[in-house]
């Protein structure tokens, strides 16, 4: 590629979406890329009836910022929903996407639509040491693969494999495999939550998410509530929950029972909230290293997503990486593996940038 790059990327949402303009450097094809925003701009996603008008107004706006008309050639978006052949539908704004469509309408020479998770796997190679936290700084070894793990509104999951100088990013459905409890209180965790959903099958997500903290704090809730001889004062987040599941069927929701347990668990004034964020690190630290496991991922495990950046002091006690590396005699494997998580949140977006700079060509 050239040594300087002008380019689109975008993270593409039901409710919002963040467009950047970037000037990518690089000295050499192996070096490594050094992204510069030139300009970014929010919007509401629900305000446009397509992507095209929306980077259009975006084109102006940053005209006047840098003094001049951009016209970048390459373009991708990470998109909030699945990427099929180049294209998405995503039901919530009425939008088709079509790689080629949105090359013709604005101008571009290349553009890639792919979902916002693998954008994630994309942006992980390009983050700063002050963007990671370490939790285990294990034996790094660049030639291996790198595993990406994040809960956020559901669980993602992707790997990267070394190539050409580079990596490529696959992405998964690893969040949807089968949660597997390991206690006395996780099988009953499963049954709760099996006959609540009137489901044949628990996915890992389904604990392991912002619908999981939910969901668990409700187990718990519940599990008091029927071993109890008299009633018990509801608490605050108890009235969050309340809230929320008469709520069950609206669109919008007017709170967000998950990060009313995880503030109270950080702050220590609710003691189910506590022991539902224990259960959660610990299901999430086991995942992360199931997937470690299949990859043996040398080159680093990152854990992204909403929640882990949000509850570092949970994520720090321990639990997580006890959790991880329980795999019996497999358990010396999976001590070698870095496991960082990732501080910023706009990894995606970077992420991005980084996959519209390998597109020219």
């Amino acid at each position: 590629m050239k040594a300087m790059t002008l380019l689109l990327a975008g993270d593409i949402g039901g409710t919002k979406t963040i467009l950047r303009l970037v000037e990518a450097q690089t000295t050499s094809p192996q070096a490594k890329i050094n992204l510069k925003t030139l300009y970014e701009a929010r919007y509401s996603s629900q305000h446009f009836p397509d992507l095209v008008p929306m980077v259009q107004q975006f084109y102006k706006e940053a005209a006047e910022k840098v003094g001049y008309a951009p016209a970048p050639q390459e373009a991708c978006f990470a998109i909030a929903g699945p990427v099929v052949n180049n294209t998405s539908i995503l039901t919530n704004l009425g939008w088709s996407l079509d790689g080629k469509r949105l090359e013709a309408e604005l101008a571009l020479k290349h553009v890639r639509l792919i979902n916002d998770f693998v954008a994630v796997g994309y942006g992980v190679v390009g983050l700063n040491p002050e963007d990671l936290l370490t939790l285990q700084a294990g034996k790094p070894d660049p030639s291996a693969p790198i595993g990406v793990i994040g809960a956020g509104t559901g669980l993602g999951e992707g790997f990267l494999i070394p190539c050409n100088n580079g990596y490529e990013v696959f992405g998964s459905e690893g969040g949807h495999a089968d949660f597997s409890p390991r206690s006395e209180l996780e099988f009953q965790l499963l049954k709760y939550l099996l006959d609540r959903n009137n489901i044949q099958r628990i996915s890992v997500e389904r604990v392991v998410s912002g619908q999981g903290i939910t969901a668990i704090y409700q187990f718990l809730r519940d599990r008091q509530l029927t071993g109890s001889a008299q009633p018990i004062a509801e608490s605050p987040v108890g009235q969050i929950v309340r809230t929320w599941e008469h709520e069950a069927g609206r669109s919008e929701k007017t709170v967000d029972p998950a990060a009313a347990i995880a503030t109270a668990a950080l702050e220590e004034t609710d003691r189910l909230c506590e022991q539902a964020m224990q259960i959660f690190v610990e299901a999430y630290g086991v995942e992360a290293g199931n997937l470690a496991l299949k990859l043996l991922p040398y080159g680093g495990l990152y854990v992204a997503g909403g929640i882990a950046s949000k509850i570092l002091p949970l994520m720090q006690t321990g639990l997580f990486i006890r959790a991880f590396g329980q795999k019996g005699r497999i358990s010396p494997l999976l001590e070698r593996v870095p496991v960082h998580i990732v501080l910023n949140p706009q990894v995606g977006l970077i992420g991005a940038a980084l996959c519209a700079a390998r597109l020219e060509g």
